[in-house]
């Protein structure tokens, strides 16, 4: 029996200074459209807090610290270079001891271990990233991984086959991510944004509220909606369909971090950009440790995760053309406090 893979699944969530709750953290996020739900912590995770909070408080800069989204492992160019030790190689020449990577099941999580100072660099979605940078954090905006990222809406079983019948029922995402950017666009496009109730569950959740029909439709992720249609779930739209409605993947360090290290934003430019081509050059290679990583058959993670996508230099055009959408979007919704420029965010390189 193939199980449903834990892509987001488990939590390497930081414990935050001040300890919130999963419910007090999650009114918090709401406040910038940014809700996460708690899940059971690894052995693994708890290991990667500790050693965060310890680095926290020697402030030794000689250790970088490293959050993500995402599987057991990261994926893409940063995922690959520290498979291929390229990421330890070149960050050695430049003076780091050690590197430690911390898991998050999503990006609101992220930003909150951030702020907290746990945190030097970030790789998460767009929408979270902008969001926090709009509530006023001192982030800075390092590299566009990925670009043209696709969400998915896909129904449940013997539902509905088009956007107008999902009008009166529940639709479920998961806030605060680009996949939550997708469906709120879609809906204000198809003029049925005041029609159906949009509410938060996380991606582990969602085959299973799908199979009880406790949602109508839900709103994924790259990989995971080509998972469910071929487990008979009915695709309704994906943002491949809509100009300005894919996603983004972004690189973020914080300003702190940065003044302590002006030259790191060319160095790790320079690591993503050698990973990146390393595993285009060695595509099978690469999804093979793919697959291994986020547990779907590698024939999901050819289709969810086209080489294409993946940049090889820190900015391309069409990806700051697709951040600049989001951002514009965001903001004129009141889901980012406040608009900013984005050639403000974008740090130099030295």
């Amino acid at each position: 029996m193939l199980l449903l893979p834990v892509g987001t699944g488990s939590i390497s969530k930081n414990k935050l200074t001040s300890r919130l709750s999963t419910s007090v953290a999650c009114v918090l996020l709401l406040l910038t459209t940014a809700c996460s739900q708690g899940e059971t912590k690894s052995a693994q995770s708890i290991e990667a807090v500790n050693v965060n909070n310890a680095v926290a408080a020697s402030n030794n800069i000689s250790t970088l610290r490293i959050g993500y989204v995402g599987s057991a492992e990261p994926t893409g160019s940063l995922g690959w270079a520290k498979k291929k030790g390229i990421l330890e190689r070149e960050l050695q020449k430049a003076g780091f001891k050690d590197i430690t990577f911390a898991r998050f099941p999503n990006g609101p999580d992220l930003n909150e271990a951030l702020v907290a100072g746990q945190l030097d660099v970030g790789s998460l979605g767009d929408t979270p990233a902008i969001v926090l940078k709009a509530r006023g954090q001192e982030t800075r905006l390092l590299r566009i991984s990925q670009f043209n990222t696709t969400a998915w809406l896909v129904a449940k079983k013997n539902g509905a086959r088009s956007l107008a019948e999902l009008k009166g029922q529940k639709i479920a995402t998961q806030k605060g991510s680009y996949m939550h950017r997708y469906l709120l666009g879609l809906l204000a496009e198809a003029k049925i944004a005041k029609d159906v109730k949009v509410v938060h569950l996380m991606t582990t959740e969602a085959k299973a509220a799908l199979e009880r029909g406790d949602i109508a439709a839900y709103a994924t992720s790259s990989d995971l909606g080509p998972f469910l249609k071929s487990q008979g779930f009915p695709v309704i739209d994906s943002s491949a369909n809509h100009q300005g409605l894919s996603g983004t993947s972004l690189v973020v360090a914080t300003e702190s971090f940065l003044a302590k290290q002006p030259d790191f934003p060319q160095k790790f430019n320079a690591i993503l950009t050698e990973a990146a081509k390393d595993l285009k050059a060695n595509s099978e290679e690469y999804y093979q440790y793919h697959a291994q990583t986020t547990k779907y058959p590698i024939d999901i993670i050819k289709v969810s995760f086209p080489l294409k996508q993946v940049s090889e230099e820190p900015l391309p055009a069409e990806g700051v053309k697709l951040l600049e959408g989001t951002k514009k979007f965001l903001v004129s919704q009141g889901l980012a406090k406040s608009d900013f420029k984005l050639t403000d965010w974008v740090t130099e390189e030295k």
